[in-house]
């Protein structure tokens, strides 16, 4: 019973373990964000093609995983892209374009809409002024359908000096990496090793608990084998007759043998027990085995001759079940009987206590 309530203080404690290590790992990977690679190209006042390359945008939350590209175009007027009305120059049936707008005023979701509804291949916010090229994780859950993408301040003002001077600028939009603290290396190592702990833990815990419910058997079983030897050693010491057709035990019918209730017959072979009760040694024996104690006055016999039960739970296991008991008297000696054996589901052993002689006679002197 020890064992099992352990377990199941211990099984409450893995599982929590691994709810709070999946809802970790869930938490960590809703903070995952994927960077963006921006690609820019335009003919300089040389007349020369210009590139550069960098990887410093971020796709928004709701943004699609995708590439984009297309000549860059502003915002008619106000440079944040807000409004229901017509935002830009250009429609749906002009050549791919990226819209670039400014951060503020209104949603994210209203600045990807606005330029959606005419056609942009794709959006590129900047952030505010002063805020260099830092970003943040753009959330536009009304505009999930279109790749948007932020960029620092820096560099959107950049693209925006070039636009507004008359110069083309041919931007590329492509999938960077993603990062977060799923993504980190530590958090990979701090995860894996959580995860073989765990897993070690219980396996651990487990062997150890088979193991000990087995060492606890085999325990079990090999002390009960000793007590039994013990116990036959012992009652081999006990004192046997046999009966003649001139002993008490035969001449008188209020002598029977407890376990069996049957009368003693001649030439038949009792044990004596320390208590001085006799009893047929083929009845007895078994009975001292599982019981202990003697069947009439329930005196343990076993501890008598020196034999000790020093588990108490085997003790309890093994103590024998209550029996009722009367008291027959007559002009002759007390005998004790027992009037049922409840580990016993034998009926003829009820039927034979009716077959008592000095019981009836007794009975019916008494009625009379």
């Amino acid at each position: 019973m020890q064992m099992s309530v352990t377990m199941g203080k211990k099984t409450p404690n893995c599982l929590l373990l691994l709810l709070a290590l999946s809802e970790l790992a869930r938490c960590s990977a809703a903070m995952v964000f994927w960077t963006a690679v921006v690609e820019k190209s335009y003919l300089n006042s040389n007349n020369e093609t210009v590139d550069k390359y960098c990887e410093c945008g971020v796709y928004g939350r709701n943004s699609p995983l995708d590439k984009a590209s297309g000549i860059v175009m502003l915002p008619k007027g106000d440079p944040k892209g807000c409004g229901p009305g017509p935002v830009y120059s250009r429609n749906s049936s002009s050549p791919p374009w990226i819209a670039l707008v400014k951060r503020g005023n209104c949603t994210f979701s209203e600045k990807i809409l606005a330029a959606k509804r005419q056609g942009a291949a794709g959006v590129v916010v900047y952030n505010v002024d002063d805020s260099g090229n830092s970003t943040t994780h753009m959330s536009h859950s009304d505009a999930d359908d279109i790749v948007a993408i932020m960029v620092g301040n820096i560099q959107g003002v950049e693209i925006v000096r070039l636009v507004a001077n008359g110069t083309d600028v041919q931007l590329l939009i492509d999938v960077g990496s993603p990062h977060g603290p799923w993504m980190e290396s530590y958090w990979l190592y701090f995860l894996s090793i959580a995860f073989f702990i765990v897993t070690a833990a219980s396996i651990t815990y487990f062997v150890f608990i088979s193991a000990n419910r087995l060492y606890s058997l085999t325990r079990h079983k090999h002390a009960e084998r000793r007590l039994k030897s013990e116990a036959k050693r012992a009652i081999a010491k006990l004192q046997l007759r046999k009966l003649k057709k001139e002993d008490e035990e035969i001449t008188n019918d209020i002598y029977m043998c407890a376990v069996c209730i049957e009368s003693y017959k001649p030439s038949e072979v009792v044990t004596v027990l320390t208590c001085n009760h006799i009893f047929h040694k083929a009845c007895i024996e078994p009975w001292l085995l599982e019981r202990r104690t003697c069947p009439m006055c329930k005196c343990d016999i076993l501890k008598a001759l020196g034999v000790e039960d020093d588990t108490k739970e085997h003790v309890s296991a093994e103590l024998p079940p209550d029996v009722t008991v009367i008291t027959v008297t007559a002009t002759e000696p007390i005998y004790e009987v027992p009037l049922n054996d409840p580990a016993s589901p034998d009926p003829e052993r009820h039927h034979h206590r009716y077959d008592n002689r000095a019981f009836e006679g007794d009975s019916e002197a008494a009625r009379g």
